[in-house]
């Protein structure tokens, strides 16, 4: 063999080790025959579609419209979907998949999961994220926890998407970078669509977006599948389920979904008698006419905690009041009300008079108080740390009843962490003076030492409303 052969041989190697790795381009399939809209309708809508002459579908902004999505007749379940987006600034986009119809409410016809494409939120950058369209109406995959992902998407330019939608686990990439890293059943088939979102700004009508180069794979995806990325954290939706990942990182649930195992009254020995109740793998308390700890009363884990991070499903009923304290002392407060420590608030805003709730506030002025000033007492809004500090803006619907949102809380060695719905609203240090100054001037100012312990139980309030709970677990540091 020659010296010139030999050297193209092993040139021409790590190709072929690539190719035989599963990575061969064969077996693409594209969605678009660059001539004509066969094969998919326009749904919802009045937004125009149409084919440019070099191939590129694009999409025109319409004021006064529902959001139009162009939808393929065809269905998917497993996947793998790449195409070449650009989003003209203002605007938001996206591309729905395993979506369906409901045909009962035109108004928002098309749901399902969506990749989000969003050229016209500068201070969020979620594009690549999954957004569960017309039905959660949640982000379930936002991207405030990848920060790389956050700076993958590019407006006014054409982007590089990849979707992998393979069981249970759907993945996206942005130009390359991972975005989303989703487990969630909710969907297991349905349509790939386009979408022109609705705009309420003339200054946005006439712009547009378009899409090129799509294309999709349905066989031997697993040998096509790209690597989970470190920076793109797994966030697990799937009821009483706790994936490899979460197991290997000591993930464990506090509530079984079927008994009151690891759970008791906050002022008792053993489990209430009456107050708490499991239906459908939910827990929840019942109504007892917004009275504090007055029916089944708080309850508890039989365990303490100092070092964790705890993920805990809530939906509740209109109006309602309740919430997850940490750092418990079931000690304290012997008599009437609920047991003492730091509370992550649950609330209906909208509809319960803690949301708005009115004060007066006493300006300084020349060496004297002086003109009372009314104010909204934000610090007893939901995700807020109760009575003491307000969850920063979070830039979506807040917690609306009888839809499941996700509450987080972190502590590790002082520092705490409220999350709602994966973002975070709100940090601090239990051990700092601006903590404990918060406290003095606080409804907490009459217990010594408040939110100090070293450790502290779990508890899950009844404060008389129906308010329900599922996917209670806990990694501890």
């Amino acid at each position: 063999m020659s010296y010139k052969v030999k050297n193209i041989i092993i040139l021409l190697l790590p190709f072929i080790l690539f190719t035989t790795l599963g990575h061969s381009q064969s077996g693409w399939v594209n969605l678009f025959n660059n001539e004509n809209f066969d094969g998919w309708e326009i749904k919802q809508g009045k937004a125009n579609f149409k084919i440019l002459s070099d191939g590129v579908i694009q999409g025109t902004s319409i004021l006064n419209s529902p959001s139009t999505y162009l939808c393929s007749k065809n269905y998917y379940d497993d996947f793998i979907l790449e195409f070449e987006v650009n989003v003209s600034s203002g605007l938001n986009s996206g591309v729905q998949f395993r979506s369906l119809l409901n045909n009962a409410n035109p108004k928002n016809l098309v749901f399902g999961y969506q990749i989000e494409l969003e050229a016209n939120k500068p201070d969020r950058l979620w594009s690549g994220g999954i957004y569960d369209q017309s039905r959660r109406d949640l982000f379930l995959y936002p991207l405030s926890n990848n920060h790389k992902g956050r700076g993958a998407f590019v407006n006014d330019s054409w982007n590089k998407i990849r979707v992998e939608a393979v069981g249970n686990e759907i993945r996206t990439w942005v130009n390359g970078i991972q975005c989303a890293n989703l487990i969630d059943d909710t969907s297991k088939d349905g349509f790939i669509a386009l979408q022109i979102h609705s705009i309420n700004n003339k200054s946005n009508n006439g712009k547009t977006v378009k899409w090129r180069n799509m294309r999709i794979l349905t066989k031997n995806i697993n040998k096509n599948r790209w690597p989970v990325e470190s920076y793109a954290p797994e966030i697990n939706h799937i009821d009483n389920f706790l994936t490899k990942n979460q197991i290997l990182n000591g993930w464990k649930f506090l509530w079984d979904g079927k008994t009151f195992n690891g759970w008791r009254g906050a002022f008792l020995e053993g489990f209430p008698q009456n107050g708490w109740k499991i239906e459908n793998g939910n827990l929840y308390v019942e109504s007892s006419n917004g009275m504090e700890s007055n029916n089944g009363g708080d309850i508890v884990t039989l365990g303490t905690y100092e070092n964790f991070e705890l993920e805990i499903d809530f939906k509740i009923t209109k109006g309602a009041n309740s919430g997850i304290k940490y750092f418990v002392d079931t000690s304290l407060n012997k008599g009437l009300g609920s047991a003492i420590g730091l509370e992550y608030q649950i609330l209906d805003d909208k509809s319960h008079p803690d949301g708005s709730q009115k004060f007066k506030v006493l300006e300084f002025r020349d060496g004297q108080w002086v003109d009372f000033k009314e104010g909204v007492k934000k610090n007893r809004g939901v995700s807020s740390l109760y009575d003491l500090i307000e969850p920063d803006k979070i830039q979506w619907k807040r917690v609306v009843p009888n839809t499941w949102h996700r509450a987080k809380i972190v502590s590790n060695n002082g520092h705490i962490e409220h999350w709602l719905d994966n973002v975070m609203v709100l940090q601090y240090n239990r051990f700092s003076q601006v903590f404990k100054s918060l406290v003095e001037y606080s409804k907490y100012s009459v217990w010594d030492n408040f939110g100090q312990a070293k450790s502290g139980h779990i508890l899950l309030q009844d404060h008389g409303d129906k308010v329900l709970f599922k996917n209670i677990k806990i990694k501890e540091f």
